[in-house]
């Protein structure tokens, strides 16, 4: 009896656990009424709606990003292109133009070391230059003032030659005119000198002047 009891007892353990498992799963089960399948029915379109907006979205920034890609990649291959191009332009000048520029420097540094020997005679011949080209002008002047000297009148070469020390002749000329008008000047004192006195006498002796030239 007592084995009949223990063996009664599980049995009715497991009917039990079986039965509150049974109502668990009536109880989470859904119930699919009508209304509950509308709610759940527009639930699902806006998800669904959402998501393609969503889709449409990446699409277009996919889109965009694909674009900008390419402009990127494009812009990238034309400075590539650029910087092959300038590479090749360097190798070129450095293979071809830079030993030209070098040989044409030594060249020009050539030249210049002799022009730097040639600076002092050069200078030296410049400097002659520079007096004859004085000297020149200087005589130029001179005639240009003998010529005007000779164009002048006796008159104002005399008065120029004894009265001012600006005259373009020597000093002889010079010496020689003003003695000359020293002793000219001198006679015209002494025959005004002698006519003064003369005419004081006759006055003094009471000599008319007329009657004695008539007489």
């Amino acid at each position: 009896m007592s084995s009949a009891s223990t063996q009664e007892e599980p049995n009715r353990h497991q009917s039990e656990s079986s039965d509150r498992s049974t109502s668990h799963e009536r109880e989470h089960t859904p119930s699919w009424e009508p209304r509950n399948l509308c709610v759940a029915l527009e639930s699902a379109s806006r998800r669904a709606s959402l998501q393609e907006r969503q889709i449409k979205e990446l699409e277009s920034k996919l889109a965009l990003d694909l674009s900008n890609s390419r402009a990127i990649e494009n812009l990238l291959q034309e400075v590539f292109s650029s910087i092959r191009q300038t590479s090749e332009r360097a190798q070129f000048a450095s293979n071809n133009t830079v030993p030209h520029v070098e040989h044409s420097l030594e060249e020009d540094l050539a030249i210049l070391a002799e022009l730097e020997e040639q600076l002092p005679e050069v200078g030296s011949q410049i400097r002659d230059i520079r007096k004859v080209y004085d000297r020149g002008r200087d005589k130029a002047r001179d005639l240009m003032s003998s010529l005007e000297w000779l164009n002048t009148p006796l008159s104002q070469r005399l008065r120029t030659m004894i009265f001012t020390p600006n005259a373009p002749v020597s000093k002889k000329w010079v010496v020689t005119a003003r003695s000359i008008f020293a002793l000219v000047l001198c006679a015209c004192v002494w025959i005004a000198w002698i006519t003064l006195w003369g005419a004081v006498r006759a006055h003094q002796q009471g000599i008319v002047w007329g009657e004695r030239l008539m007489s």
